[in-house]
């Protein structure tokens, strides 16, 4: 019996094979989950960078 884990590492497929279809959804729903806050963080600290940088061009070029 083969089932499909589209886990993240090999350790964590290997463990999703060996728990079966229902929780290895679940264990990979939760690597998506724990993965969106620290992506989010990094994005808005992007964000403010870029505009903070670039974001207003048409002030300093008219000075």
């Amino acid at each position: 019996m083969s089932v499909d884990a589209l886990a993240q590492c090999s350790i964590c497929t290997k463990t999703a094979q060996q728990l079966g279809h229902k929780p290895a959804q679940g264990m990979n729903t939760g690597i998506i989950y724990l993965m969106i806050a620290p992506l989010a963080i990094i994005g808005f600290v992007a964000f403010r960078w870029w505009k903070g940088n670039y974001g207003d061009t048409t002030s300093t070029q008219s000075e």
